[in-house]
């Protein structure tokens, strides 16, 4: 079984116009395969390091890094896991031989049967999630700036003021919301996907179907006339 902790929580918040004061949380997926979420911004370094070593790891016991898109506050401190295979973004690389993976078609990237890294674009064209199963809270989904903090729930200005694609985001994050439990994102607290975000979803993909059924339906009736 995996556990997940957040090394870093991560945080955003306005100093002004046009400034802002910002770093994405850093996370360690402990278990079969050690693997690391997200690197911080350059000066996070001492911190990475007395957070793994709280669980007894050295940067080169991660197998895995996994920086949900290339923002600096996400890739800062990558040079710390040179024995690792690392998946920035779209690209995955070890050391300096690059691996193909299709992730532009939507396929995941299985690390093994309980975690995958899958495509989540939207806030970047290429943003990667990483969800891990079966573990003491249910699904966790480490999303980087997916969901900015929980509330963007209800305050979608605060992911969409810096999404690339926001029609594409959205649908990324309803995808989230039906398969995840715990939510981790890039700006905030980890979070429990509310009973409400669910219904609400399964109210819509209802609605969908019930309109697709009524399209057929009406097409069929008018294929008789």
């Amino acid at each position: 079984m995996y556990e997940v902790f957040v090394i870093k929580e991560g945080y955003s918040t306005s100093e002004g116009p046009g400034q802002q004061k910002a770093c994405g949380t850093c996370t360690l997926v402990k278990g079969p395969h050690n693997i690391i979420v997200d690197t911080g911004n350059p000066w996070d370094k001492d911190t990475i390091l007395q957070g793994l070593a709280k669980h007894d790891i050295l940067p080169s016991n991660i197998g895995y890094v996994v920086c949900t898109h290339g923002h600096s506050d996400h890739v800062g401190n990558l040079n710390l896991f040179s024995n690792a295979i690392q998946i920035v973004s779209y690209d995955i690389c070890v050391g300096d031989q690059y691996l193909m993976h299709d992730f532009k078609e939507g396929i995941p990237y299985e690390i093994d049967d309980d975690v995958e890294v899958i495509p989540t674009p939207g806030h970047t064209g290429a943003d990667v999630s990483v969800i891990v199963k079966g573990t003491a809270y249910g699904t966790v989904a480490i999303t980087g700036d997916l969901f900015e903090c929980m509330e963007d729930l209800e305050n979608p200005h605060l992911w969409q003021q810096s999404s690339e694609k926001p029609e594409l985001q959205e649908q990324n994050r309803a995808d989230i919301l039906q398969m995840a439990d715990i939510i981790i994102p890039g700006h905030g607290s980890m979070f429990q996907v509310p009973d409400s975000c669910k219904r609400q979803m399964q109210m819509v993909l209802l609605f969908e179907e019930f309109s697709e059924s009524f399209q057929i339906s009406t097409f069929s009736q008018k294929a008789l006339e």
